[in-house]
């Protein structure tokens, strides 16, 4: 290598003319001063080294270069037939055979002209690949305008590899600006398969995963109820933390309607807004909305308060508009608003809250209470030289237009000692449950003030015995777990009391060891009972669960008489069995078993076994019993590849007392080396006898966007385990 400040004139000329020569020259001072404040990991103020097998001209002006030239200088390589190096300029000018390798991306073409440091200049009739998203085309002309922008006259622009793209987009411009990861189309078209099926005067897409504002791809669908149904959404990036979505929908049969999606977040605060409008819809008449919105926000420490607000305009909104806000099997909507201050340990919350139920005509909704307000306050230790104590308290005012009103005030204090040795655990544990009424409007003769005081005793213990076992040939840690836990409660009247918030809890593992078995305050069950359960696990050494099964059930000393319904005198309660586990990587299975020995029959069951051999390659397989609510389901499902490239995708939820399917989705996926084809049928109950059926086309371009209408979210929410075809992805 040969420095032209390190030689004579005379010496340097007799080295030009050696054959394949390199010549490493350095920059003027006022371009390396220029280019000090934005040094990367290449080094662009360091010498540009030089190399050809032939070279002429003045090494302090200008170096000519003949034949198998290259020219590097930083992040910038230069190959060419031909070239001229400015040295004052810091410029290159080259033709014939032109290849650039500038910051990662590649370009060819017939004649450039580039001033390193400044990374501005142009190429002719070129083509080019980007390594960030491996994007390629080909133009009449690049202009670069710095590090990171570059502009594509009359070019072309796609993801795909080879000459022959399935699919590109042609622009007269287009601004790529790797700096803000987004580019920027004018006059554009995009092809597919040869044939133009999109053109806008202007677009932006993405250069990466980058959030940017733009036009985002239309969505275009149709359901039974809406008909044709086009989408156009806006994208503002307005922040790192804020974004809006404009949404205007177009349906065929309704109207217009207008949505709007806004998100936010900052270093005490977070929410999400969205609103719906459609006014006049051609098959109503009225003017259909709704509105949900969710805010957390941190005032000071410990002080925070949040909201969780939702509405719509009619009951029949979720059946008309099931892809929207309100979806389907949403009939309550709540409304929220909280104040919270929580300290070492106690909290306090203030809270009112009431719900808009949107009836279903074939299976009417009872509305739940308004809690207009409810003020509760809870504290607590743990081990407290020994003793864990709570103390919940609460007081409520319940509200509603149709019912008994009145306030209730309860405390809960509780005191447990808990003993756990290894091997073993003993928790004996003591709470009381007070609880006064005031009452409105009661009927002549009935109390208007009611209280109630009621002790709970329980006893939960345990043990864990442990030993070494093999799974399938695999060394394993297999557990036998035995578990009593009594509950002991005075009976007590309650039939005076009001019902504002209780119900009877479904019996669970949970359940069986909980002390009450109500959900809510206004009934306290009386207790004279005993839960056994016996649990096993096989844990690896990893500490991963591979197997879990248990077996549990409540005996009852005492005949239960606190009850919503008719008095119950049984010995016990239904036997639970539960197990799951993974039999082999690609095998899981599960099951639930609701038993009732009184009837001899099963109360409730679900079974589920889960198949995913490969990406991309899953089926489930599940049965569900509930004789209480007369429901009896297989649900099928699966992702699998029956073709080079072709995937499938189905569900089917069969009701067999009704002989018909409830849920259904059917559909097909084509993935492309560049590009997704998707086509889905979805059925979607929206009322007891209403149901919506939609059907789906997407056609994914890699790297640029999503065309159609979006089947991802019902794909992900019906089949377990669905994964993105174009996506690198494990089971």
């Amino acid at each position: 290598m040969i420095r032209f400040s390190a030689f004579p004139p005379s010496q340097l000329l007799l080295r030009l003319m050696a054959a394949a020569m390199t010549v490493a020259i350095a920059p003027s001072l006022a371009s390396a001063q220029a280019s000090a404040p934005r040094q990367k990991a290449e080094d662009k103020d360091g010498p540009a080294t030089v190399s050809a097998e032939k070279m002429s001209g003045r090494p302090d002006r200008e170096v000519i270069l003949e034949r198998d030239v290259e020219i590097i200088r930083g992040p910038t390589t230069v190959n060419a037939d031909k070239a001229t190096y400015r040295i004052v300029e810091d410029e290159v000018e080259a033709s014939g055979n032109i290849r650039m390798r500038r910051f990662g991306d590649t370009y060819t073409g017939d004649e450039l002209r580039l001033r390193l440091e400044a990374q501005e200049g142009y190429v002719l009739h070129p083509t080019y690949r980007l390594e960030r998203n491996n994007a390629q085309g080909a133009a009449e002309r690049i202009d670069f305008e710095g590090e990171d922008r570059a502009t594509v006259t009359d070019g072309t622009y796609s993801t795909c590899e080879g000459p022959d793209p399935d699919w590109y987009l042609k622009s007269s411009k287009l601004n790529l600006d790797a700096g803000r990861e987004e580019g920027y189309a004018h006059k554009t078209v995009v092809y597919f398969k040869g044939l133009p099926i999109l053109a806008a005067p202007a677009m932006s897409f993405p250069l990466s995963e980058a959030r940017k504002t733009g036009v985002l791809p239309p969505t275009i669908g149709t359901t039974n109820r809406g008909g044709l149904e086009v989408t156009v959404p806006y994208y503002f990036n307005i922040a790192p933390n804020r974004d809006l979505t404009l949404y205007p929908k177009l349906y065929a049969r309704r109207g217009l309607q207008l949505g709007a999606e806004a998100r936010y977040m900052g270093e005490s605060y977070f929410g999400q807004t969205r609103a719906e409008y459609l006014p006049q819809d051609r098959q109503t008449g009225t003017n259909r909305y709704a509105i949900s919105s969710t805010h957390t926000q941190v005032l000071a420490p410990g002080l925070s308060y949040a909201w969780n607000v939702n509405s719509a305009s009619d009951d029949r909104y979720p059946d008309d508009f099931s892809r929207t806000i309100t979806t389907s099997n949403q009939r309550m909507l709540g409304r929220d608003l909280a104040l919270n201050y929580a300290g070492n340990f106690w909290n306090a919350s203030a809270r009112m809250s009431n719900f808009q139920v949107l009836q279903d005509p074939a299976a009417p909704i009872l509305r739940p209470y308004d809690r207009l307000p409810q003020l509760t306050f809870q504290t607590g230790r743990q081990d407290a030289t020994g003793f864990d104590w709570n103390v919940d308290s609460e007081l409520t005012h319940f509200y509603h237009p149709d019912l008994l009103r009145g306030e209730r005030f309860l405390v809960n204090p509780r005191i447990s000692y808990p003993i756990i040795r290894p091997g073993y655990f003993i928790t004996p544990r003591l709470s009381l449950h007070g609880s006064k009424y005031h009452l409105q409007d009661q009927p002549a003769g009935a109390p208007d003030r009611l209280s109630r005081f009621l002790p709970t005793v329980s006893l939960d213990s345990g043990l864990v015995f442990e030993r070494d076992a093999k799974f399938f040939g695999n060394t394993m840690t297999q557990t036998l777990e035995p578990r009593l836990f009594y509950v002991y409660t005075p009976y007590r009247d309650q039939t005076a009391f009001p019902i504002f918030d209780t119900a009877e809890a479904d019996l669970s593992f949970a359940q069986l060891f909980s002390e009450n078995r109500f959900i809510g305050n206004d009934r306290i069950s009386d207790a004279n009972e005993i839960t056994a359960a016996l649990i096993s696990r096989y844990i690896e050494p990893s500490g991963i669960e591979r197997m879990r099964m248990a077996v549990g059930q409540r005996f009852y000393f005492n005949e239960q008489r606190v009850t919503l319904g008719a008095a119950r005198n049984e010995s016990r309660s239904d036997l639970l069995v539960s197990a799951y586990g993974r039999l082999t990587p690609s095998v899981s299975v599960e099951g639930n078993l609701q038993y009732s020995q009184t009837l001899d029959s099963v109360s409730r069951a679900n079974y589920g076994v889960q198949w995913q051999p490969a990406p991309k390659s899953v089926l489930n397989l599940k049965y569900r019993r509930d004789r209480i609510n007369i429901l009896e389901q297989v649900d099928v499902s699966g992702q699998w590849p029956f073709a080079n490239r072709w995937y499938g995708v189905a569900r089917v939820n069969y009701s067999l007392p009704d002989r018909k399917v409830a849920e259904g989705l059917l559909g097909l996926e084509y993935k492309a080396d560049c590009w997704v084809f998707r086509v889905v049928g979805q059925r979607t109950p929206t009322a007891a006898s209403n149901a919506t059926s939609a059907i789906f086309f997407q056609l994914e371009l890699n790297g640029l966007t999503r065309l159609g209408s979006n089947p991802l979210d019902a794909l992900r929410a019906n089949i377990p385990g669905y994964q993105l075809v174009n996506q690198p992805g494990n089971p």
